[in-house]
């Protein structure tokens, strides 16, 4: 039986994943340099390991509230066609198999408000909500003009 290999993040209440082959390392929230007018869950850009990182906040996305200042709060870097982004979210728990069959489409990835939101995966104890970075990052304002503003400081 196929299994999707996931990294579980809090935010909220709940858990969300997203596909460890996406996911390029775990960091606790740095020093972030803002960006002026853009979306309030655009904290910032954060150097890691040399490379200039947008940082969104998770948690402002899905609940109006910032993640930041949380004493276990992690940035989740996950690499898209486009560029790096760093997830901010409450917790960053644990890395698990989710069995094929346990995953569920949604009706709330026609949403339009969370086309990000990929399937649904109903295990034994937990709902968790697997996400698609790649869709996050198109579909986010801002993002093309924070992804130009990266490739812009990289090439100086």
């Amino acid at each position: 039986m196929a299994e999707l290999k996931v990294v579980i993040v809090q935010c909220g209440n709940e858990e969300y994943a997203l596909p460890v082959d996406s996911v390029v390392s775990i960091e606790r929230l740095e020093q972030v340099n803002p960006i002026p007018h853009l979306p309030d869950y655009m904290l910032g850009l954060m150097r890691i390991r040399g490379e200039l990182v947008p940082i969104l906040d998770f948690e402002q996305i899905l609940y109006g509230r910032s993640a930041k200042g949380e004493p276990d709060a992690r940035v989740v870097v996950v690499q898209t066609t486009k560029l790096f982004i760093g997830l901010l979210v409450l917790d960053a728990k644990e890395i698990i198999d989710i069995p094929e069959n346990t995953l569920t489409d949604t009706s709330l990835m026609a949403y339009s408000r969370t086309p990000y939101f990929k399937t649904v995966a109903n295990l034994e104890d937990r709902m968790v909500t697997v996400v698609d970075p790649e869709v996050l990052s198109e579909t986010l304002a801002g993002m093309d003009e924070i992804g130009a503003y990266v490739e812009a400081q990289a090439a100086k």
